[in-house]
């Protein structure tokens, strides 16, 4: 299993008899998994969708959205409990715009699911945990 470092991006070759839940980077030697969201930019967004042998759910959001800041602790919230079967990501539209128009981001905050580096779901408008959480089972 292939599991990207969040904080230097390396690449890891995590074996499969290994759980990668408390693995360290083979290069910085950080945790792989610190149950916190990670900040991506298009280029390290590109390299986590491409390398990642794991769903990567993404919140797409903006520093002046009130609901997207009503959804930020809920996101942060969801990745304590989901990682390291799932890496949450946010990605902030001012300063991704062009990323946001590929991806079709026309409201925010949307949170997509990608699996296996193909978009499986997406939803857009804050929500309480529990809905976030039974929304990403039902598209694993």
């Amino acid at each position: 299993m292939h599991i990207v470092c969040p904080a230097c991006d390396a690449i890891n070759n995590i074996p499969p008899d290994k759980s990668p839940e408390h693995g360290k980077c083979g290069k910085c030697r950080q945790d792989l998994f610190d149950g916190a969201p990670l900040e991506l930019t298009a280029a390290r967004f590109e390299r986590h969708l491409q390398h990642n042998d794991i769903p990567l759910l993404v919140d797409f959001w903006a520093a002046w959205c009130s609901p997207c800041k009503m959804m930020a602790p809920v996101f942060a919230r969801a990745a304590r409990q989901l990682q390291p079967r799932v890496r949450l990501a946010k990605i902030n539209t001012e300063q991704e715009p062009a990323l946001a128009a590929q991806y079709g981001i026309t409201s925010i905050p949307t949170m997509v699911l990608f699996k296996q580096r193909q978009e499986c779901a997406r939803i857009s408008g804050a929500m309480d945990l529990q809905r976030l959480l039974a929304w990403i089972q039902q598209h694993l």
